[in-house]
């Protein structure tokens, strides 16, 4: 945004406030001040007149918000009199005045039901009640009345600035808690804190191993936007191709559609083509697209929710694969279908690892890449050989963080049992770097992941990212067919 020097910063905010307040000629404390231009007198004696009245009608429940309930009435039995405090978080400085997006702390969104729509600075509070349980109550900054300086001088949160902030009152009704003014928060010495308290914190993550309906509903929606996404890198190769960067178009073409279906990307996109394919967290995307090579792009849309998808996929950029990209992309598939036939209610999480590490093994072994056996590499102590072409895990749980549940317990989590309503991921891949002489020169400078975004049920396992074509001859006919429409 460009005001031409006339907006405040967050970390400015008390000095504009009483600056906005101020004949024109007052005193300037700072810098941050020194650089706007101050509110001339007949600014300040008109500015909070001549405004309409504000309907006060109040929004019907959201969807999430039983399911948050429930979910908070979880977290009040595990913790029987002590005080729970979930802050959503503040906004984080980019550079100078300008900030990064906010995106509120994963917790928060989960115990609360606010999605992309969260106010920075919020904070829930469960309180220790008299009946046993907790009365729960959501803090933030009410909206400021326009008799106020804050509405036309705080660029952080004024009204003027950023457009219409959320009432106490709607927000109760919105999110059916309890609202209160954030002045009337108090910190306690005893508070257990989320990203504070390590029991609190590991409890939060471990709530969202397994999904509700409206976490699994939400999860599909991402999966379908992004499978758009897919569709339009896809459809706009011919582009792609002739910018000389061209893995920034790609990135590009994806962000339109994750601002366009969604509140924008779930983490960073890899758009990965040639050589780069074989560095896993490829960011940089600075690089062109060049017929004859793989792109790998790894991308996955965030809802307005904050659910996200992470979907992987491959493409030959000229539409056909050569005869070892061919090889190398179906044994990341065949390793990619092994896992997920592994994947049963009642088995390991570690177990849909170890299937798609058996079928790399094998297939590295096979072609003679390495310097022992296949049952050799795969020996917990000694082996390991094969995992030089793939160092990552297969899998990881997926939901309101792309990582999901990262402070569950090793036994919650890796040795865990797959139970229904889990969301996790399966993408193995195959990488070899361009100066790795440990394999066959037409080898090098490949890179291929595979990733789909796997629903457990009752019944087994559920891929919601079947729609997108996954096999060689799928991913040809796709390319082909977009080009052509």
């Amino acid at each position: 945004m460009n005001t031409s020097g006339d907006s405040t910063m967050a970390t400015g905010t008390t000095e504009a406030l009483a600056e906005a307040g101020a004949q024109s000629d007052a005193p300037q404390p700072n810098a941050v001040t020194n650089r706007r231009q101050p509110f001339p007198k007949g600014f300040l004696d008109t500015i909070s007149t001549g405004w309409a009245e504000r309907p006060e009608t109040l929004p019907p429940q959201r969807v999430q918000a039983p399911f948050a309930a429930a979910r908070r009435d979880v977290v009040s039995a595990a913790f029987p009199g002590k005080r729970l405090v979930v802050p959503a978080g503040e906004v984080k400085v980019r550079s100078n005045d300008t900030d990064y997006p906010f995106r509120a702390h994963s917790a928060f969104a989960h115990l609360s039901g606010w999605g992309s729509d969260s106010e920075p600075g919020a904070v829930l509070v469960f309180d220790p009640n008299d009946a046993g349980g907790h009365d729960v109550t959501l803090y933030f900054r009410e909206r400021a009345d326009r008799t106020t300086t804050e509405f036309y001088g705080d660029a952080s949160i004024g009204e003027f600035w950023i457009g219409p902030r959320p009432a106490l009152t709607g927000v109760a009704a919105d999110l059916g808690v309890a609202t209160a003014h954030i002045d009337g928060f108090e910190e306690r010495e005893d508070d257990l804190v989320v990203d504070e308290d390590a029991g609190l914190t590991r409890f939060v993550s471990e709530l969202r191993l397994t999904k509700d309906d409206y976490e699994i509903a939400q999860m599909r929606s991402a999966v379908e936007a992004t499978a758009l996404g897919f569709d339009d890198i896809v459809a706009d190769l011919p582009r792609i191709i002739a910018h000389p960067r061209g893995e920034r178009v790609v990135e590009g073409v994806f962000h339109q559609r994750a601002r366009t279906d969604g509140n924008g990307e779930g983490y960073d996109t890899i758009a990965a083509s040639g050589p780069h394919a074989c560095y896993l967290h490829w960011t940089r995307n600075d690089g062109p697209v060049v017929a004859g090579d793989l792109i790998l792009v790894d991308a996955g849309v965030e809802v307005d929710s904050l659910y996200t998808a992470d979907i992987t996929r491959t493409i030959p950029v000229s539409g056909t694969f050569t005869a070892t990209q061919r090889l190398v992309y179906e044994t990341v598939r065949e390793a990619a279908d092994a896992a997920f036939a592994a994947a049963q209610p009642g088995v390991r999480f570690r177990a849909v690892h170890d299937a798609a590490m058996a079928v790399i093994a094998a297939r590295t072994a096979e072609w003679g890449l390495l310097p022992v056996t296949a049952e050799e590499a795969l020996d917990a102590d000694l082996g390991g050989q094969h995992r030089r072409y793939m160092v990552h895990g297969t899998s990881h749980h997926l939901g309101i963080d792309v990582h999901d549940c990262a402070q569950a317990r090793r036994e919650m989590y890796y040795d865990g049992v797959l139970e229904a309503g889990m969301v996790f991921t399966i993408e193995p891949g195959l990488y070899f770097q361009i100066d790795d002489l440990t394999v066959p020169e037409e080898f090098r400078g490949i890179g291929v992941r595979i990733e789909d975004d796997i629903l457990m049920t009752v019944d087994g396992p559920v891929s919601l990212s079947a729609d997108i074509p996954r096999t060689a001859d799928e991913v040809e006919a796709w390319v082909s067919r977009l080009r052509s429409e």
